[in-house]
């Protein structure tokens, strides 16, 4: 007769050092691949929409219009292509050295969203800091 010792032959262990391994590949593709948000260094002022009196800046904003089809404006004369580099350029052209000048950005309401970014990315490459988006007064119903 056998008589069983206080030890089974069947036991078995939890081996955890596979179990880390997995967990630090697993998080270094989670930390390799998370994209990080970086704020733009563009600082938008947006004017109210009511009619107010503005005080006179000392000097005249740099003007870019952009028109219901995407094609831009750099103070009355058109850009004849809408790439970045292109307007990046032309506008350097145009501001010179002065990165203080304030930029008035007037689209369209029917304008592509993406030419309204573009005119933006182009302005904080270029180091613009003073941005102001032009709007109309919005009309008031029932009200005389």
């Amino acid at each position: 007769m056998r008589i069983a010792s206080g030890r089974r032959d069947d036991d078995f262990e939890i081996s955890v050092i596979p179990l880390i391994d997995v967990m630090l590949t697993l998080l270094m593709f989670f930390v390799l691949s998370t994209t990080f948000v970086e704020h733009s260094r563009l600082k938008v002022t947006l004017p109210e929409a009511e009619t107010s009196d503005r005080q006179q800046e000392e000097q005249p904003p740099l003007l870019i219009v952009i028109d219901r089809e995407g094609r831009y404006y750099l103070d009355n004369n058109e850009v004849l292509n809408s790439s970045l580099d292109t307007l990046r350029d032309a506008i350097a052209r145009v501001a010179g050295d002065d990165r203080q000048r304030p930029v008035s950005l007037r689209a369209d309401a029917q304008t592509p969203h993406q030419a309204v970014i573009t005119a933006m990315d182009a302005l904080g490459s270029l180091g613009f800091t003073h941005l102001s988006i032009a709007t109309t007064p919005a009309e008031r119903s029932g009200t005389p």
